[in-house]
């Protein structure tokens, strides 16, 4: 694990390779910034967006689609102003967190409150024609996404249940759901994740200071350190897309963590990952 440059987010989130402009992208969540760099290092563009930015992803006629506090935005080119859609929900203590595009270029972001409270989250989708949909309710931290190249899966992460659970996904909708991995409380809570080559998931554990590699049955097959409790999040991205890039917190970091958290890590697994899924709107 190789640390990627000096820390430079307060609460890093939501990493995204973005294949035409050769950059890892991600946010520094609670500051409201997108965040880029070259896949080996080097210097890291911010760029201002709101008061939230809790994910994004490459648009395919160029630009970025961006979940900010309330709801989605639009964005002509990677610096340029954010073009805000209609707020999804006007409750103050809610915010966006972590999402992703399926294969039929819809991008996907879930809900939270700021206090962590049950159910006050939902999932939320974003159609290529601007419009929107309430995909799941009743969720408490709504966290890592991720597709089957085939489109038919969905594995989802409400950091709350300490699972991993796959739904059946049919034209954007959700249906039958199942548990798929389960998190023992001492190892972490999950997080952010994705999917390498070979369909398996790796994925970050919050407060536990590592990333995992499962199975698509459950099994785990890999268990990498981190030197941050707080791990966020994590996707693959360079050329090859055999890099996996880790993202990390500073949210209650220890002396001994200072000098590692908010920083971009960088494995480099037996297997890498897929292409990465863009917005079509």
């Amino acid at each position: 694990m190789e640390q990627l440059g000096a820390p430079v987010a307060g609460h890093g989130e939501g990493p995204c390779w973005d294949p035409a402009a050769g950059l890892l992208r991600w946010v520094d969540l609670e500051r409201g910034d997108l965040l880029g760099t070259p896949p080996g290092g080097g210097p890291v563009t911010r760029h201002h967006v709101g008061t939230v930015a809790a994910a994004l992803r490459p648009r395919t006629g160029g630009g970025l689609v961006v979940a900010v506090e309330h709801g989605f935005a639009l964005l002509d080119a990677p610096d340029a102003p954010p073009r805000p859609l209609p707020e999804l929900w006007a409750d103050p203590t809610v915010r966006m967190n972590d999402g992703g595009c399926d294969t039929g270029g819809r991008f996907y972001c879930g809900s939270m409150g700021y206090d962590g409270r049950p159910g006050a989250g939902a999932l939320y989708r974003l159609d290529p024609d601007g419009s929107t949909h309430t995909v799941l309710t009743g969720v408490t931290i709504s966290n890592g996404l991720a597709f089957t190249p085939d489109g038919g899966t969905a594995y989802y992460v409400d950091t709350a249940t300490a699972r991993i659970d796959a739904f059946d996904v049919q034209d954007g909708a959700f249906g039958r759901r199942r548990p798929v991995v389960t998190v023992p409380p001492d190892d972490g809570a999950p997080d952010g994740l994705t999917l390498d080559a070979e369909g398996h998931l790796w994925v970050a554990l919050w407060g536990g200071g590592a990333i995992r590699r499962y199975s698509p049955t459950g099994e785990l097959e890999e268990h990498v350190p981190v030197p941050v409790r707080h791990v966020t999040a994590c996707t693959f991205g360079g050329a090859d897309l055999a890099t996996l890039y880790v993202t990390t917190s500073t949210v209650d970091a220890t002396t001994d963590e200072q000098r590692y958290a908010g920083a971009v890590f960088a494995h480099r697994p037996t297997v890498g990952g897929l292409p990465p899924l863009p917005y079509a709107g």
